[in-house]
């Protein structure tokens, strides 16, 4: 007996369904040798003549088994977070995922990439789809472009997908994911004020997105975005992304009401969690002091936050910037930052030495990089 795709099949009903179909065969052993004619030119190889078999014999007869596998759950790290953990978080905060095609036009390659060099193919589907894609934002501004055309009124989207690169190797094709913000901040309503959303909004986005990780930003330039309106995203001062508000120029080149606010990060970078580290809560009221200081227009808040965590003693807790003011009492070309110094100790009060001694130390710091002044 034989068995063909599940049917239990004897020597002579195979060798009869074969003369049947005028396959001439031989026998050797528990084997058929079988020559196809001439004219049946759909049977080449072995699976044509099982399928043969089959149909002839009657694909009701085919038992309707589900498959048995050994299937075995793969570890997934602490230090990484699982894709669809990714998804749900930008979900949860109100995007809606796309696909789009990995084909694109070139001219987006060149506008939103810069990509003037860009894997072309040799045969494509359609002339608008000649290049592959570097970058996820054209397909965003695509969608976005199709969602205002239908009247949409607030759109947030993002799309997590490959991306093709020539390298020195051949090509490179890493992952990415990528959003979009455009309309109001938040949905229309009675107790909130009408806000669009802006840069800030989709930075914010990025840090929850990389949540326990805290990216550091810094002014950049890219041909996607905006001038003045942009910043690398970098963990452990690697790069591993951009954030900011579109160009003007492709704002008005592709019909745009105004400017999306988009992110593009690599999903390798995203996918890194960290691992949680758990400690008590201290019994010791924290302290907390502002420190407005004058430094110059062309100073970077992130900058100045970096320096104060890098001089900063074991009861500083945290340091963050709550206004920021240009006005009477500044100098031209100056502005006041002011931040938020929050002190504590997990095994004592803080006196008043402890707390001065440890401000001193910061304001040395930023005066050292930054010549920054306390603003009297």
């Amino acid at each position: 007996m034989s068995k063909v795709l599940g049917i239990e099949l004897s020597a002579e009903q195979i060798a009869t369904i074969f003369s049947r179909t005028g396959l001439t065969y031989s026998q050797q052993g528990a084997d058929f040798v079988v020559q196809s004619p001439s004219f049946r030119y759909d049977i080449e190889i072995e699976e044509d003549l099982i399928e043969e078999v089959a149909r002839v014999h009657g694909y009701d007869a085919i038992p309707s088994e589900a498959p048995v596998a050994r299937l075995r759950m793969l570890p997934l790290s602490e230090d990484l977070r699982p894709r669809d953990e990714i998804r749900h978080l930008l979900a949860d905060r109100g995007y809606q995922e796309v696909v789009s095609y990995a084909f694109v036009e070139e001219g987006w390659e060149a506008d939103f990439a810069g990509n003037t060099d860009p894997v072309r193919l040799l045969n494509p589907i359609a002339s608008q789809m000649s290049v592959m894609r570097s970058s996820l934002i054209g397909g965003l501004v695509d969608i976005l472009a199709s969602n205002i055309n239908r009247k949409q009124a607030r759109v947030r989207l993002f799309e997590v997908a490959r991306v093709f690169k020539k390298s020195a190797e051949g090509f490179d094709q890493p992952e990415k994911v990528a959003g979009l913000a455009w309309g109001t901040r938040q949905p229309e309503q009675w107790s909130v004020k009408t806000e669009r959303v802006d840069f800030f909004d989709a930075k914010g986005d990025v840090e929850a997105v990389l949540y326990p990780l805290k990216p550091a930003f810094r002014k950049a330039a890219h041909p996607a975005f905006h001038p003045g309106r942009c910043a690398e995203v970098l963990l452990n001062e690697q790069v591993i992304g951009v954030v900011g508000e579109l160009h003007p120029k492709w704002v008005h080149d592709y019909d745009l009401p105004s400017a999306p606010m988009l992110f593009e990060l690599n999903l390798v970078a995203v996918e890194q969690r960290g691992r949680v580290h758990v400690q008590p809560v201290s019994k010791f009221q924290p302290v907390r002091r502002d420190l407005a200081l004058v430094v110059n227009e062309a100073v970077e808040v992130g900058a100045m936050l970096s320096t104060f965590m890098a001089n900063a003693t074991a009861i500083v807790k945290d340091v963050a910037l709550f206004d920021i003011y240009r006005g009477p009492g500044v100098a031209e070309g100056q502005k006041s930052l002011a931040f938020r110094v929050i002190l504590q100790d997990d095994a004592k009060t803080l006196t008043d030495d402890d707390v001065e001694a440890a401000i001193q130390q910061l304001l040395a710091a930023a005066a050292l990089a930054h010549a920054a002044q306390l603003r009297l």
